[in-house]
Parts: structure tokens; sequence; C-alpha cells
């Protein structure tokens, strides 16, 4: 993997039609009511290179990027971040979730007018952009979201880490409402599977 902190969030082409720019409580609520999801998506990485694959969301505090053609995979669960390379024989990479960005939305709860929680609020185009960051550790980094209206549509994010790379993952149509097994996001179901332990 390029970088073990996933991160998104790159300009659409410019709308004819600009839309009015959606509050901090019209997003908090988005969020809150996405339980599951899932999209295609294109990535854009902090050395130039592009990634592809799939995204599986299941709020709170998991997710699961799946990698084509290389099938690497990283897993959001039980407060870590796994990352698992398919050309090696050892156990995935980890790190705590609660210190990147992308812990901000799958937390239970995601209030996006806390104090010092939201650094940029603005409209791009048919988008609302917000930036956000851990209130208590803003070096863990930045993560810019972005959203289309009517209805509210998470559509891409971009994850700014403590070194100020970036890495933006860019949605194709997201789908709502999926249900999933648990073994879906369970690290130690993986590790297991891949017979890593």
């Amino acid at each position: 993997m390029k970088t073990p902190i996933l991160a998104l969030f790159l300009s659409l082409v410019a709308a004819p039609a600009l839309a009015e720019k959606l509050s901090l409580s019209q997003l908090s609520g988005y969020l809150n009511g996405l339980t599951t999801a899932e999209a295609g998506f294109i990535q854009y990485n902090a050395d130039g290179t592009t990634s592809e694959g799939r995204v599986l969301i299941q709020r709170p505090g998991r997710m699961r990027f799946e990698y084509a053609p290389d099938a690497t995979l990283v897993l959001a669960s039980g407060g870590q971040l796994a990352i698992f390379d398919p050309k090696s024989n050892q156990p995935p990479e980890q790190y705590p979730l609660a210190k990147t960005p992308l812990n901000l939305i799958l937390a239970r709860t995601v209030d996006l007018a806390r104090a010092k929680m939201v650094v940029g609020h603005s409209e791009e185009g048919p988008l609302t952009t917000v930036i956000a960051q851990d209130p208590d550790h803003p070096e863990y980094g930045t993560l810019t979201l972005a959203f289309s209206a009517d209805p509210i549509a998470l559509r891409q994010w971009t994850v700014t880490d403590e070194s100020g790379n970036r890495t933006t993952v860019v949605l194709d149509d997201l789908r709502t409402g999926m249900t999933y097994q648990p073994s879906t996001f369970s690290i130690s179901f993986e590790v297991g599977r891949r017979g890593l332990n």
C-alpha cells in the first residue's frame, strides 16, 4: 500500500447549476443515518498513482477496502486499521483507527458542529465540502468530505495525514441499506482465512 492512512477529495467536473451549501447539522444527520453502504471507487494516492476497487461501510467503526486487481485489502474494525498485502505471508500492518482521520466518520455519533472539529465548510460547484479534524488531536490529520445535495450523498473524501500526504477517494454510485456477514469486517477472520496467524 502506498500509505496506511486513506484519504479522499478530488474536485468533480463543475455542474451547470450550483447547489445551496448544506448545513453541518444536515451533514451530521446524514452520516448518523448511514449505517451500511458500498460503492466502487477510484483512489488518487499521494505518490501520483491511482488505485481502484470497492468500499463497504458499516457504521459505527467498520470499513472494508477491496483493491483490484492486486487484491490488497484494508479493514477497519475493532478500533484498528489493518492492511493485508497479498504478496506477503506476514500478518497485516495494523494502526489504531482513532489515530486516523477516517475515525471521524466511523464514530458512533458524528457531530460536525462540535467545537474545533470543522476547520473548513464551503461550496465547490455542486458539492458542499467539509474539512474535519479530531478536536483533541489535530495532529492526526484532516478528513475532507464532499457531498452532493437533493438527496444528500457522500461523493468523495480526502485524507491528509500528519505528514501532509493526501489520498483522495472518489465514490461511484454509493448504495445504502446493505446487509453484511460479521466476518466481512473481521480482522481476525481474515488473518485466519489467509493462514497468517
